[in-house]
């Protein structure tokens, strides 16, 4: 059975309900906290991985810098990156995310309860107002989830490239760069069926402004993306 099919038919009390005020809330998105949005968006994941025979294993959540204003920088491996990442941190996040993504139902809604950026990356003026814009929210105390790749990679936990200019947001706002290190989360999605299956999240520890304020982005993108790269080697299972 398909894992979304199966979420559905263990959750058909409950989905609809929740799903028409997430809505409600996207709607009316300047008339709630982002605390309280944030909180409804939560609970629907907590119904979404348990059913979905989704285990969903975290390290590093003491990493997480106490003050807000930080920026998450990880691998992207599909669509369940952000509902793993939100599952598991309990501070409001806002992110940046391709413009293709809030096109898709729920995707959408989280957008605009959270009033995260979608970037166009072939538009450049585009792309330079979204990073002037979040540097300004994260020094104002935003927390910021962005996935420096820029796509997902379609090659199970292998990584793309990081590209440089996401560290802008970093250099601007000086704010702590927090890696995660994803694995297996492509599988959610991407393998047939609903077999249970193992996600494991690693937060490693940040990287203050002092460590990389003397380094170019393509140096940050560079050893943010090694720090990476060394955790998913060491954690995978081939």
């Amino acid at each position: 059975m398909n894992r979304i099919v199966l979420v559905a038919l263990k959750n058909f009390w409950k989905l609809p309900s929740a799903w028409f005020k997430l809505r409600h809330y996207a709607k009316h998105t300047d008339d709630y906290s982002f605390e309280e949005k944030y909180k409804h968006i939560r609970y629907i994941i907590k119904h979404v991985i348990p059913y979905g025979n989704i285990d969903l294993k975290v390290t590093g959540l003491s990493n997480i810098p106490k003050e807000d204003g930080f920026l998450l920088c990880g691998n992207h491996q599909g669509i369940f990156d952000i509902i793993a990442i939100v599952d598991t941190i309990e501070r409001p996040l806002a992110a940046v995310l391709k413009k293709e993504l809030d096109e898709i139902p729920f995707l959408h809604e989280i957008v605009q309860c959270t009033k995260s950026h979608p970037m166009d990356r072939e538009d450049v003026r585009q792309s330079m107002k979204v990073i002037m814009e979040v540097s300004k929210e994260i020094e104002q105390g935003r927390n910021y989830l962005i996935f420096p790749e820029g796509t997902r990679s379609r090659k199970g936990n292998e990584m793309l490239d990081f590209h440089g200019g996401t560290f802008k947001c970093a250099t601007k706002s000086k704010c702590p760069i927090v890696p995660f290190a994803l694995i297996d989360s492509f599988k959610v999605l991407d393998e047939k069926g609903s077999k249970p299956v193992t996600v494991q999240i690693h937060y490693l520890e940040p990287i203050y402004y002092d460590e990389y304020k003397d380094l170019s982005t393509n140096e940050i993108a560079a050893m943010v993306r090694g720090r990476i790269e060394k955790v998913i080697k060491a954690n995978s299972v081939e």
